[in-house]
């Protein structure tokens, strides 16, 4: 089965170990992948992460956050910019996401930033995903 959008389908993997209440998911690694995964532990959105090299493209295993009650700390991800409909951002146009309680994640020329970051810099580029 061919993979046409590989930010996609590891984002529906992680959003469905969360519904199911998992605490670890494995997905395919990638440079884009890591990236998002890495700002996603810096935001505190899960505990932690590890690259496990398998000789091949690797593979990076998540460990998922919950708080006291179960109750995830990721509600939700979202793809936003898509492989047939890309979307963009200007540098004064950039929005929190839930009024601040989620974070944009952009591809920019100075690599992935959150939107928090891409204000601070006034920098616009691809909105890649959302999380909150």
């Amino acid at each position: 089965m061919s993979v046409t959008d590989l930010i996609a389908d590891q984002l529906t993997v992680i959003r469905n170990a969360i519904r199911i209440g998992k605490k670890t998911v494995i997905i395919k690694k990638s440079g884009i992948i890591e990236g998002i995964v890495d700002i996603i532990k810096r935001e505190g959105f899960i505990d932690n992460y590890k690259v496990i090299d398998d000789n091949k493209q690797g593979q990076i295993k998540i460990y998922l956050k919950y708080l006291d009650d179960g109750t995830p700390v990721m509600e939700e991800l979202k793809r936003v910019s898509k492989c047939g409909r890309r979307e963009y951002t200007g540098a004064k146009k950039v929005k929190s996401v839930m009024g601040g309680v989620g974070i944009a994640i952009l591809s920019t020329s100075k690599g992935l930033l959150t939107d928090k970051e891409a204000k601070d810099l006034q920098i616009g580029g691809e909105l890649v995903c959302q999380i909150w």
